[in-house]
């Protein structure tokens, strides 16, 4: 990645942690725009594509910036110029109470073009020729913004991840966790939970429902994980249960991954489940992960209020 010489420390000492923080992103069609703005979402900004720079000023004057916002921009917007977006980013900075950033997402014009080529897709700014023709009409127009950049990124050789690697490096607030973890349980009868990323059988420790005492209870309560967790191959499987998870979070996270969803699965979705999802939540939640719990059958059933979150 190359800086441009107007800012040569990403987050300088001196810029006022209280400023709204407002960060452009442009880029040449193709370059990765769409997988900048969804990184800068996932790290807490309010992310707005494609804005008409006429907007700009109704947008801020609405009200106080609570959350920072991502702005993406190029030449498909409505009333795009060069020039109007320089002017909007100058503006801003000239505001104290604002810290504004323009990225810029630089990419090599036979990458660019390869990539055109791999999906598809015509050019935006010439659908009826070839691609080469309307990447190099968009990187002259953009020319000026390039040169303005506060940061510009070449993503030439990088994956979607190395680039969401990269904008969670600029961007990320300090010391923020960056991947949160859903852990859930369920019934195998009603099917796999929609997204789950790892899924655990757990129909194999003994089962809860058929002691009479605890078949109206769910794994929430401390004797149903009692009762779960004297099984004695329990302790062996939730522990390598743990520590795969506790291997695989941090390099989820540094991948840029920002989500990430755990389930356990038994018969009714009721007991073995639920009492191993608990456990596995409040261990992440007490390790400092932003961990959030969602028991779906007991949900169906009105057991349980909506998904809680800790950590």
């Amino acid at each position: 990645m190359t800086q441009s010489p107007k800012m040569p420390d990403p987050r300088p000492p001196s810029a006022d942690e209280s400023a709204a923080r407002v960060v452009f992103v442009s880029g040449p069609s193709g370059a990765g725009r769409s997988t900048a703005i969804r990184a800068l979402e996932d790290l807490g900004f309010e992310a707005i594509d494609n804005l008409p720079l006429s907007l700009l000023p109704r947008l801020l004057e609405a009200g106080p910036v609570l959350r920072p916002l991502a702005l993406g921009t190029d030449p498909r917007n409505r009333d795009f110029s060069a020039q109007g977006l320089i002017t909007a980013v100058d503006r801003l900075a000239d505001d104290p109470g604002i810290q504004s950033d323009l990225v810029y997402l630089d990419c090599d014009i036979k990458v660019l073009e390869r990539r055109f080529s791999e999906t598809r897709r015509r050019h935006p700014m010439a659908p009826a020729d070839p691609p080469m023709t309307g990447i190099m009409a968009e990187i002259d127009l953009l020319a000026p913004v390039r040169a303005r950049a506060s940061f510009m990124i070449d993503t030439s050789a990088m994956t979607p991840h190395d680039l969401r690697a990269e904008i969670t490096r600029l961007f990320a607030p300090a010391g923020a966790q960056q991947l949160s973890v859903s852990v859930q349980s369920f019934s195998y009868k009603r099917g796999l939970p929609t997204g789950a990323d790892l899924v655990f059988d757990c129909r194999f420790l003994r089962n809860p429902y058929w002691e009479a005492s605890l078949r109206a209870l769910d794994g929430r309560d401390a004797r149903v994980q009692d009762y779960v967790a004297g099984d004695p191959r329990h302790a062996s499987f939730a522990g390598q249960v743990t520590q795969l998870i506790e291997t695989l979070l941090p390099a989820y996270r540094d991948e840029g991954k920002a989500h990430l969803t755990v389930a356990f699965g038994c018969t009714g979705g009721q007991h073995r489940s639920v009492a191993v999802a608990e456990k596995l939540s409040s261990h992440l939640a007490e390790g400092g992960w932003q961990v959030s719990k969602r028991h779906r059958e007991l949900e169906r059933r009105g057991m349980i209020g909506p998904p809680t979150t800790s950590g």
